[in-house]
């Protein structure tokens, strides 16, 4: 019987997962809300900067921070990790409403953000272990994508409905209460314990994940495919204000519904996501989303209504979707359960450090050279991100590999089932990046030594 997304949820350690997950984000939709209006308290008509600068100090957290905190975590017990890093979160919320100045907000986003780099790679690369059925596992990649969709709506909605009973500051209280049924969530069940075949160090374990990642094909396809989705999610993002309230002079509540398209778009899609992959591969239909974003940059430098754009952000919302969420799927296809943990950390830096680049460019085009350049630039640089990850990802990518070692002994248990070719063993097996595989073999060429990813 085909699993259903019901059988996932009667899987009482996803389930609590899943629910930590949901909780711990609709706490940072939240914390979002009163984070804004905090700075328009001590900022004023500079609120924005303040914004930016803090959206800057997050992403360079998340690419900073994750892979080392991940290399500390192989040390520690994985639910201990998980419920300390959603404590350390629900305290440093508690501090915002005491801030004064400037400098402390961003002092207490890059901690706050920090906690969450070293927690989201953790808690992304359990999901494959408590689910290692294919089919159940991209069940709950369409399932974590709509909590993510949900939350962006979720969250200012509960957020209107409690500054009617309190000021912003109650906010905070609302994401110290979300982080606080995260870790109980999370402490409820048993997870699985992997335990690592050698002690690392700490440089060694913090540039693992990197190190597999840009050596195997498709997860480097894989980072040029963020790029296009930083591109177009950037051009979303940054300047749905300006178009709609500056350029078609409409209200915030006009924004709103904007952004809401963009969200509708990517639920859709993942909605319809199981299905998809079930007639087509994880590159086609990655792809495809990435070119529907291209195509809809395009159409964009030409929008001059307001219904127009709602197609194109719904559109760029549908092939943002595509695009991201069967990522796991490549993450869990290309590593076992011990380099799991490094190699989400590494996805994690990797992909967010393409919004570090594309966040600025979108604002900084859009306020120089106009909008419809900035259309044309970013999809230029969503479609040259999507012709690099079609060279860089062949279509023909198998998950077994048929490959030689040169530099084994006859009787090492990797090679117990090879063939002796010359002086090498020739086997086929599911390929990863391992210390028995340093490199992706390539056609006609020799083997290199066996060394340490």
């Amino acid at each position: 019987m085909t699993p259903t997304s019901g059988s996932i949820l009667s899987n009482r350690v996803y389930l609590h997962l899943f629910l930590a997950q949901v909780v711990a984000l609709l706490g940072t939709g939240l914390a979002t809300v009163a984070l804004g209006l905090l700075a328009f308290e001590l900022a004023g008509g500079q609120a924005g900067m303040v914004l930016g600068t803090a959206l800057a100090i997050k992403m360079v957290a998340y690419v900073v921070v994750a892979p080392v905190a991940v290399a500390f975590a192989e040390r520690l017990p994985r639910r201990a990790l998980l419920v300390s890093l959603d404590l350390v979160r629900a305290c440093v919320v508690l501090v915002l409403p005491f801030v004064t100045e400037i400098w402390q907000v961003y002092l207490v986003v890059f901690f706050l953000q920090a906690a969450s780099a070293a927690f989201t790679p953790v808690f992304q690369a359990l999901i494959p272990e408590v689910l290692p059925d294919e089919v159940q596992y991209t069940r709950a990649l369409s399932l974590s994508r709509l909590a993510y969709d949900l939350e962006s709506v979720a969250s200012p909605l509960a957020a209107a409905a409690l500054l009617s009973m309190m000021t912003f500051s109650g906010l905070f209280v609302g994401t110290t209460v979300g982080f606080l049924l995260s870790a109980a969530l999370v402490l409820s069940v048993h997870l699985p314990r992997v335990k690592s075949s050698e002690r690392r160090s700490i440089y060694d374990a913090t540039t693992r994940g990197i190190r597999i990642y840009l050596a195997t094909p498709r997860l480097r396809g894989l980072l040029a495919l963020h790029l296009a989705a930083a591109a177009a999610g950037a051009m979303v993002i940054v300047n749905t204000v300006v178009l709609v309230q500056a350029h078609m002079a409409l209200t915030q509540h006009a924004t709103a519904i904007a952004l809401a398209a963009f969200g509708s778009g990517s639920i859709v899609a993942a909605l319809l996501l199981p299905r998809l992959l079930e007639r087509m591969t994880d590159r086609t239909l990655m792809v495809r989303g990435a070119v529907l974003m291209v195509l809809a940059l395009v159409a964009g430098s030409a929008v001059l209504r307001y219904g127009y754009l709602l197609a194109i952000w719904f559109s760029i919302g549908f092939g943002y979707s595509l695009v991201q969420t069967p990522s796991g799927r490549l993450l869990r296809r290309s590593s076992d359960a011990e380099a799991r943990p490094a190699l989400f950390a590494a996805e994690f830096a990797l992909s967010h450090a393409c919004w570090l680049v594309t966040y600025p460019a979108a604002g900084w085009l859009g306020t120089t050279m106009g909008m419809p350049p900035t259309f044309v630039l970013l999809a230029a640089i969503a479609a040259a991100a999507t012709v690099a990850a079609c060279r860089f990802w062949p279509r023909s990518n198998p998950a077994e590999v048929e490959h030689e070692h040169a530099n084994l002994s006859d009787d090492h248990p990797h090679i117990s089932d090879a063939v002796r070719v010359g002086a090498s063993f020739r086997h086929r097996h599911v390929y990863g990046i391992d210390s028995h595989h340093p490199e992706w073999p390539q056609p006609d060429r020799a083997p290199r030594k066996d060394v340490d990813p």
